[in-house]
């Protein structure tokens, strides 16, 4: 979740594998799909009257960038939180095209899940997503077009973008999904024999659903937006459609805020079974203590350096004093078992 620093504060050059742009132009009876290998090869076909997405797998390439954004008019501004993966997710509207800067995030084994920027541009007649490098999240859609069936293929390029914000959305309940399997095997912990290993567990859960929480909430914002309907590269037809993503939104933020509530009770459950243990070992503790104070304080008369003492000469005085340090131990014990102390 978290990316290493670096010189540029906006941009992971960790991610510096070479950047991939594919152009997929179709309608409903036609599709045609290619990479462009260099920048200047990056345009819009000459007829607009088809939808052109132009994949980028890689935004740490700043001449990709300028190409994309000479070819199709975008703002130098744009341009910049293109390159920025860590800005806070927003929309913004422009003359000609809609900005819309998201996270994606997916399942990861170590840490919980990654969050990667996700940059989607929709224009008259094209959509450009750009990608800190590919994860899956749009292999779905790929497959609709390349196949050929669904309706994605014979509606605008609003109805693509619709799709792509769709899939988003749909890799956050992934996430959560796992999130829950994890709580339950933490709940089982904690009420099992819980360590120090379950505390790290705790605050590792519960640092995951933060950083989580930071990529919903904007994300559920920027869908309410677009489904009311203020932009006019967005179809009134496709209002419907934004609004289900928001509900579907909406519901991940309410998971996410359940389960951060969830990993708190568990918490307090933690630290309240630590401080009972404790209590049980001071108890014991205290019970020994305590046995042992009127046994030292027989053996200390007896061992007091007199000559004049009672049962200093007697032959049982020995066995004398462990019976009756025996017999004082007993009846402490009777005792504190019938108040209930042990």
């Amino acid at each position: 979740m978290s990316q290493p620093e670096d010189s540029n504060p906006g941009l992971d050059e960790s991610n510096a594998r070479p950047v991939t742009v594919t152009v997929i132009d179709y309608d409903a009876t036609h599709f045609s799909e290619w990479k462009c290998s260099r920048p200047e090869e990056i345009r819009l076909p000459s007829s607009r009257r088809t939808v052109t997405w132009i994949i980028v797998d890689g935004v740490h390439d700043p001449e990709i960038v300028e190409a994309i954004g000479t070819a199709l008019g975008i703002h130098p501004l744009t341009r910049e939180d293109i390159m920025n993966t860590r800005q806070r997710p927003k929309i913004e509207e422009y003359e000609d095209y809609l900005y819309v800067a998201v996270r994606a995030v997916a399942v990861d084994g170590d840490e919980g899940f990654q969050s990667r920027q996700v940059s989607l541009l929709l224009g008259n007649g094209y959509i450009v997503s750009f990608q800190e490098q590919p994860d899956g999240t749009f292999d779905r859609i790929l497959g609709r077009l390349r196949a050929g069936g669904g309706r994605v293929r014979s509606v605008g390029p609003d109805y693509l973008f619709y799709a792509l914000l769709d899939a988003i959305v749909d890799g956050y309940f992934g996430v959560i999904e796992v999130f829950g399997e994890r709580i339950e095997v933490i709940e089982e912990e904690v009420m099992a024999e819980p360590d120090r290993e379950t505390l790290q567990k705790i605050y590792s859960l519960k640092r995951s659903l933060i950083a989580l929480r930071r990529s919903v909430w904007p994300l559920r914002d920027i869908v309410a937006q677009l489904e009311r309907g203020e932009s006019p590269l967005i179809s009134d037809a496709l209002h419907i459609y934004f609004r289900d993503i928001y509900d579907h939104a909406v519901g991940v933020a309410e998971t996410v805020e359940t389960y951060r509530d969830m990993m708190s009770g568990i918490l307090d459950i933690y630290l309240s079974s630590q401080s009972s243990h404790m209590n049980e070992i001071m108890k014991v503790l205290t019970i020994i203590a305590t046995i042992f104070i009127p046994l030292t304080f027989i053996a200390g008369i007896y061992g007091m350096n007199f000559e004049y003492m009672p049962e200093l000469s007697h032959p049982l005085g020995y066995q004398a004093s462990l019976i009756s340090m025996m017999v004082v131990a007993a009846t402490m014990l009777i005792y504190f078992r019938r108040k209930g102390w042990i």
